[in-house]
């Protein structure tokens, strides 16, 4: 077996060049990680099976039919993202019980993402969102200064690739302002957020490998059911905690499967 691998860091717009280049090659299976890679093997191809992993909502960005039969040359997994935006909400507000006002962080190249964070469910939780946007590093730095003008005193960072591979500049920024962040990637509340919430990324990396075993085998990607997480993961880094003066309680601390002392 040969692998090919390509990845973009965040730069969604080499993914269709990318995306081409595997079609010429004539690959058995196009493995695809992220809604905005998925969209671009599909704009490729119509007749080389995909297996979709880490997408945000599969059915909203009109990728599939349906979950049960997604048809096709499409399958794979859905992040659940919309459901756990308001888990990790919900999270932020137990955490913070004085929370009134959450700056929400996406990124714009990934046109979704504003549909996955329902303001009703705000709203019902006694909390504003503000909404920042940015598409690269350099936008940072005015991204947060809004979030100072807004007066927001946490910020969900909307899962993307982008944001996962500036990580470390965004945690510093967030810090230098002393804002609480929480995200779906347990890589995050390692390197300094306060908190992650999300699915188990390597778990459902290996699920991946059993479908592409199957469509190796004869079956046909269309009759696939489109599955759902099995395993999430929420990480709670106490040091952060501290250094912000914030006292997460026990009742959180109990359902963490990891808590960073």
């Amino acid at each position: 077996m040969v692998i090919e691998w390509r990845a973009a860091n965040g730069n969604y717009h080499r993914l269709p060049q990318f995306a081409s280049d595997l079609v010429q090659r004539n690959v058995d299976v196009i493995v695809a990680d992220g809604t905005t890679a998925t969209q671009a093997a599909k704009h490729a191809t119509s007749t080389i099976p995909i297996v979709m992993v880490h997408v945000a909502d599969p059915l909203g960005s009109g990728l599939i039919a349906s979950l049960a039969h997604p048809g096709a040359n499409l399958t794979g997994f859905s992040l659940m993202t919309s459901e756990l935006g308001v888990k990790r909400l919900q999270l932020l507000r137990e955490a913070i019980p004085s929370l009134t006002r959450v700056a929400v962080m996406w990124n714009p190249d990934t046109p979704f993402h504003p549909k996955l964070i329902n303001e009703s469910i705000a709203s019902s939780l006694s909390m504003e969102l503000s909404f920042v946007s940015a598409r690269t590093p350099e936008q940072f730095g005015p991204a947060f200064s809004t979030v100072s003008r807004e007066h927001a005193k946490a910020l969900y960072v909307i899962d993307d690739g982008f944001f996962f591979n500036h990580r470390t500049t965004l945690l510093k920024l967030s810090s230098k302002a002393r804002l609480p962040v929480i995200d779906g990637a347990r890589e995050f509340a390692d390197e300094g957020a306060l908190m992650s919430y999300g699915e188990n990324l390597v778990d459902s990396a290996r699920r991946s490998a059993r479908h592409v075993d199957k469509i190796l085998k004869g079956a046909k990607p269309g009759d696939l059911p489109i599955e759902q997480p099995t395993k999430f993961e929420l990480v709670v880094n106490l040091k952060t905690a501290k250094a912000l003066g914030i006292t997460i309680p026990e009742s959180i601390l109990l359902r963490a499967d990891e808590v960073i002392r």
